[in-house]
C-alpha cells in the first residue's frame, strides 16, 4: 500500500479514536492506535472497517460506544451481550436499510403461514387417516413435521429480529435457533434421500429388493434424527460455534472463523449434509428413469408384435410412464438444489473467500433453505392421489380436488408412485 495512504488512513483513525477516548480507559485507546497502525499495512479493508477494528480491539464495550458515535456499520444495534459473537468482517458495512428487514419479515411470515399449513395438513390427515399409515407414508410424515417443526421455531424469532432490525434474543436464543435449524434442515435432507431410495428399491430393485416395513422405516427416522441431532449440537461443545449471521436478524454457523479446526466443522459437515444426499437422489433418479424407460420400450415391443398400437387403452396420446417420471426426477433434484445450494455458498465464500460476502448476500442462504419447506408438501404429499383424496375429504375448505379416478385398465401401467 502506498505510504502515503497508509499515513492518511492512519490520521483518520487516530482522530476517530481520539474522539471517542473520553468515554474509553486511556490504555484502551493506546493499544487500539498500536494494533491498528499494524492492520492498516496488511489489511485491504476500508477506513470505517479498520476503525472498527480497532474499536473492537479495544473489547465489546469499546465496540458498542464505536457503534452508537458512528451509526455506520450492520452492527449498530446489536445488544452488548451479542458483540463478542459479530465478526470484525461485518463492521466494514453499512446498516441495511430498513425496507430490506421490512420486506424480509413480511417474506417470513407468508414462508411461516405456508410452512405451518402445508406440513400441518400433512401430519394431520396421516394423523386421522389409518389407511395412509404406510411405511412409505411415515417417511413423508416425517418430513412434513421436520419442516413444520423448523418453520414453527424458526419464523417467529426471524420476523421479530426484522421488525428490530437485529438479533435481540440473546446469545442463548442464538445457539437454540440455529440448532434447531441445523436439525431440521438434516432430518430434512436425509429424510428426502430416504423416500428416494424407497423408490429406487421399488422400482429398480423391485422383488429383488428389501420391503420397507413399518419398524424398518421407524428406525431409519430414529437413525437420521439421532445423527442431525448429534452434528447439530456439535458446535455448541466446541467444534464450531452459533453466531449472528451477516444480516443480523438470524443465526448460523461461525463461517468466518480463521481457525481450521472451527473451519473443518463447515467442509465435513457440507459432505454429510450436502454433497452425499444430493449425489444420492440423483444417482437413485438416474436409475429409476433408465429402469422406466427400459420397461417402457419392452411394452412397445411386444406391443408391436401384438399388432396394436400401444398396451395402454386410451393412454396412446398422453406423455410415457418414463416422461413423466424424469420430469417428477428433474423437478425434485432442481428444487433441492435450488433450497440448499446458496447456503453451502455463502458458508464456503466465509472459509474461502469472504470478501464479496454481505449482509445481504447472507439472506438468501437463510431464506432459500426455508422455502423449501413450503413445496414440500406439495412435491413428496398433496401430489400424491391418496393424499389428495384424503384432503378433500377431510379439509374441502383448502380446495384441493379429488384426483381423477383409476383407468380401467391401469393393470397393464407400469406404477411408478413417484
Amino acid at each position: 500500500m502506498d505510504t502515503t495512504l497508509i499515513h492518511s488512513a492512519m490520521e483518520n483513525v487516530t482522530s476517530t479514536i481520539e474522539s471517542i477516548s473520553t468515554i474509553l480507559p486511556a490504555s484502551s485507546v493506546s493499544t487500539a492506535l498500536t494494533t491498528t497502525a499494524a492492520s492498516i499495512e496488511a489489511s485491504p479493508l476500508s477506513g470505517v472497517a479498520l476503525i472498527s477494528h480497532a474499536a473492537l480491539s479495544m473489547g465489546p464495550h469499546a465496540a458498542k460506544q464505536w457503534m452508537r458515535y458512528s451509526n455506520q456499520t450492520v452492527a449498530d444495534k446489536v445488544p452488548e451481550e451479542m458483540l463478542h459473537l459479530v465478526d470484525p468482517h461485518w463492521y466494514q458495512y453499512p446498516p441495511m436499510h430498513h425496507i430490506w428487514h421490512k420486506a424480509l419479515g413480511i417474506v417470513m411470515v407468508v414462508i411461516g403461514i405456508l410452512g405451518w399449513t402445508g406440513n400441518g395438513c400433512v401430519v394431520y390427515i396421516f394423523l386421522i387417516m389409518p389407511s395412509l399409515r404406510t411405511p412409505n407414508n411415515i417417511l413423508v410424515v416425517n418430513l412434513a413435521f421436520s419442516d413444520f417443526l423448523m418453520m414453527i421455531i424458526m419464523s417467529p424469532p426471524m420476523v421479530v429480529n426484522c421488525w428490530f432490525e437485529t438479533w435481540v434474543l440473546g446469545p442463548l436464543m442464538c445457539d437454540i435457533y440455529a440448532m434447531f435449524g441445523s436439525l431440521c434442515g438434516c432430518v430434512s435432507i436425509w429424510t428426502m434421500v430416504l423416500i428416494t431410495y424407497d423408490r429406487y428399491n421399488v422400482i429398480v430393485k423391485g422383488m429383488s429388493g428389501t420391503p420397507l416395513t413399518i419398524p424398518r422405516a421407524i428406525i431409519q427416522i430414529s437413525v437420521v434424527w439421532i445423527l442431525a441431532l448429534a452434528w447439530s449440537l456439535l458446535p455448541l461443545f466446541g467444534w464450531n460455534r452459533y453466531v449472528p449471521e451477516g444480516n443480523m436478524t438470524s443465526c448460523g454457523t461461525d463461517y468466518l472463523t480463521k481457525d481450521w479446526f472451527s473451519r473443518s466443522y463447515i467442509l465435513v459437515y457440507s459432505v454429510f449434509v450436502y454433497y452425499t444426499p444430493l449425489f444420492t437422489i440423483i444417482y437413485c433418479y438416474w436409475f429409476i428413469v433408465s429402469a422406466v424407460a427400459t420397461h417402457e420400450k419392452a411394452m412397445r415391443e411386444q406391443a408391436k408384435k401384438m399388432n396394436v398400437a400401444s398396451l395402454r387403452s386410451g393412454d396412446q396420446d398422453g406423455p410415457s410412464a418414463e416422461a413423466k417420471l424424469a420430469k417428477v426426477a428433474l423437478t425434485t433434484v432442481s428444487l433441492w438444489f435450488m433450497a440448499w445450494t446458496p447456503y453451502l455458498v455463502i458458508n464456503y465464500a466465509g472459509v474461502f473467500e469472504a470478501s464479496f460476502l454481505s449482509p445481504l448476500f447472507t439472506i438468501w442462504g437463510s431464506l432459500f433453505s426455508k422455502t423449501n419447506a413450503c413445496y414440500n408438501p406439495l412435491v413428496y404429499a398433496v401430489s400424491h392421489p391418496k393424499y389428495r383424496a384424503a384432503l378433500h375429504e377431510k379439509l374441502p375448505c383448502l380446495g384441493i380436488g379429488a384426483p381423477p379416478p383409476p383407468k380401467s385398465d391401469d393393470s397393464t401401467s407400469t406404477k411408478t408412485d413417484a
